[in-house]
């Protein structure tokens, strides 16, 4: 039988964080005078009553948390985030319509980074910090946030970890899972905290730098101008930006070791090897194309293609320029990088790396199998055996993806959308990218969509955040029987 007191009180400290955090939009509000102040003041006061019901109610069960909570505390826990966080939206009139805020809330929190906003300039300043925030807050997870305080609450955590974790990763910082949780948001923070500053001193104003570094630690990709990074085209903004977008595609475990100095680990990494290789080959192939096809000066070409690269791959989803524009081939080749995602263990979305690792040397070393019949051929990485189990499970994944993709986009085409955007739409969703391609590339948005067209979409988009398995787990008999 499911323990609801313990889904209960985590759902009410979520809901209690989420108040608490819509209260520093009140400053922001009151700096910019933005007349934002009382949708946001309203909106926390219903999230702190409501966690406080939640809290106070007297659920049946114990306070353990086994599989089946795990799974439910993540799945209730991120719809809850989405429904309570665009009240602001509702409240201020900003997306008057539940279907477009609900599908800008669950971008936020999914850091996809899809928008239905035409004019985000026009927008409150409180209103879009608490947009950016909302980025920030899904990035690392707010549920490994709430695992860091539960010797408070007297619960364990190890369970909702393990459904929250983003990838196949069993890499862990430290053996109690409080502590790990405690030191990736360290870094989380510092790295945010470090990125504010470099692009204050860069030259955005105090406001703009804490919106940007929010939404590239989270590779959300929410800006606070019309134009994305394309209106900050200057070096000394956009390539901070692009090291650090691939910073959070790169494995929180792979950055804490290499600040402890622990190098020769980092590069160690098959995965981090990879995501360094891929970035760099297909930026300098980018780079060419685009310089053979637009004339532009060669340090423009090349941080263009740099940036795009990184922004698609670490599933960040900021535009520097619009890369469909550059020529048909390009526009194919980001199209594919949107299912490429970066690290596991990252703030990233897509199927990530290490799967398509292990996805190709399984696939290399069968032919290998084929030949010699009779030989044990074990798959390795990171100079450890891949058990069988975890070769079934990523196979399993990525053709769930496929199919995810498939009917998604057959759903999208039945709605309306032509072809290339049907595509665009559901893969930049279910990959958490933001931009795709058609009449949803980096300069359109999905205002025009049908409000069941963005309900489909949002509920990709937090299939995509959540790794598939982690919602569709709910759908199925075997959850819900009591042996």
């Amino acid at each position: 039988m499911i323990n609801i007191r313990p889904i209960a009180r985590v759902i009410a400290v979520l809901l209690l964080m989420i108040g608490g955090l819509m209260l520093t939009g009140l400053p922001v509000s009151f700096y910019f005078r933005s007349g934002d102040a009382a949708p946001l003041l309203q909106s926390s006061l219903i999230c702190l009553g409501s966690g406080a019901l939640f809290w106070l109610f007297p659920f049946r069960g114990e306070n353990i948390i086994k599989k089946r909570e795990g799974y439910l505390i993540v799945a209730v826990g991120w719809l809850a985030m989405a429904l309570f966080s665009m009240l602001p939206y509702l409240f201020s009139g900003v997306i008057p319509d539940i279907a477009g805020a609900f599908f800008e809330t669950v971008s936020g929190v999914t850091t996809t980074g899809a928008s239905v906003l035409n004019d985000i300039e026009s927008a409150p300043e409180g209103i879009l910090y608490w947009r950016s925030l909302t980025q920030w807050i899904g990035g690392m997870g707010i549920i490994v946030l709430t695992v860091a305080i539960f010797p408070l609450l007297g619960i364990g955590g190890i369970e909702l970890f393990v459904a929250e974790a983003p990838g196949p990763t069993s890499d862990k910082l430290h053996p109690r899972i409080q502590e790990t949780a405690k030191r990736l948001w360290v870094i989380y923070v510092g790295l945010t905290a470090v990125l504010s500053c470099i692009l204050w001193l860069a030259g955005m104003s105090f406001y703009e730098a804490i919106n940007h570094a929010f939404t590239t630690m989270s590779t959300g990709g929410f800006s606070t101008r019309n134009a994305s990074l394309a209106a900050f085209d200057q070096p000394i903004v956009q390539y901070p930006i692009i090291f650090f977008m691939f910073l959070a595609g790169a494995n929180f475990t792979v950055i804490y070791f290499g600040l402890k100095g622990r190098f020769g680990k980092v590069w160690k990494n098959d995965e981090f090897r990879a995501y360094l290789f891929l970035v760099l080959l297909l930026s300098v192939v980018v780079a060419l194309a685009v310089k053979a096809n637009t004339g532009l000066a060669w340090e423009k070409a090349f941080r263009d293609s740099l940036f795009q690269v990184v922004s698609i791959i670490t599933t960040t989803g900021f535009v520097s320029a619009d890369y469909t524009a550059w020529h048909p081939s390009l526009t194919m080749l980001f199209f594919v990088l949107m299912f490429v995602g970066a690290s596991a263990g990252s703030t990233s979305g897509g199927i990530k790396i290490i799967r398509h690792l292990v996805f190709f040397k399984n696939s290399f070393l069968e032919f290998k199998r084929i030949i010699h019949p009779r030989a044990i051929v074990p798959l390795k990485l990171n100079g450890q055996i891949v058990t069988g189990r975890i070769i079934t499970h990523i196979i399993i994944f990525l053709l769930l993806y496929l199919i995810l993709f498939l009917g998604g986009s057959i759903v999208m085409a039945a709605m309306g959308l032509d072809f290339l955007t049907a595509i665009g739409a559901v893969a930049t969703c279910l990959g958490n990218v933001g931009p795709g391609i058609g009449e949803v590339g980096p300069v359109d948005n999905f205002s025009w969509l049908s409000g069941g067209a963005k309900f489909v979409l949002s509920f990709l988009m937090l299939l995509g955040r959540l790794e598939i398995f982690t919602i569709l787990v709910l759908f199925t008999p075997f959850f819900w029987k009591s042996n």
